[in-house]
């Protein structure tokens, strides 16, 4: 895993965020250790693919909290939740929230470290798609008010004809804007086109 992402490591034990740190640099990850979700909540973001090491009960703001914080605030990190008190039902809830893995204290190193490199490509597959939709989103804002009428109509599998009707233009009128709409948007075609405003939603 070299080079390939950031993971920071909020627990509230010195010596578990230094021997954490010290395995994660061995193989080449960027690591940032914080005693506190407090602590975590203030740091800037990275742009890398990045991943976060978390224990349960930290002083404060649990585990499962700042979890449903970052939930809230939109920030869509993958989160390896480790504990030495976890239960069931703690567990069960981590998951459901869309936690990557729970691993009790003790740990093989080898766990921690394949739950890591599942979560950095997670990470990585959703930056690149927030990419890819922020791209398509700004070639959407390039179409006229009167293109993105058309298109509506043509993503809703609507014939030239049945467009112009609606929008009180002319079919020739309708064609010249379907041209320019697959253009703008770059679109090899019509079910293209539909892909990409399911996309947009």
């Amino acid at each position: 895993m070299p080079g390939s992402g950031t993971v920071f490591v909020v627990d509230d034990d010195q010596s578990v965020r230094e021997a954490l740190s010290s395995l994660l640099r061995s193989v080449g990850l960027r690591v940032k250790t914080f005693p506190s979700a407090q602590e975590f909540i203030g740091h800037e973001p990275v742009e890398t693919p990045a991943c976060l090491v978390l224990d349960v009960r930290l002083p404060g703001v649990s585990g499962l909290d700042l979890q449903g914080e970052l939930t809230r605030a939109g920030k869509d990190i993958p989160i390896i939740f480790m504990t030495a008190h976890g239960d069931i039902r703690m567990s069960v809830r981590a998951m459901k929230a869309g936690a990557m893995e729970f691993l009790s204290k003790p740990f093989r190193d080898q766990d921690l470290l394949d739950a890591i490199k599942k979560a950095l490509v997670r990470s990585e597959d959703a930056r690149v798609a927030r990419a890819r939709t922020a791209d398509l989103r700004a070639r959407y804002e390039t179409l006229t008010s009167r293109q993105r009428e058309v298109m509506a109509h043509v993503v809703a599998g609507r014939l030239n004809k049945q467009t112009a009707s609606a929008l009180r233009i002319t079919e020739i009128t309708v064609k010249v804007h379907r041209r320019h709409i697959m253009d703008k948007m770059l679109a090899k075609s019509v079910a293209d086109l539909v892909r990409m405003a399911e996309k947009l939603g």
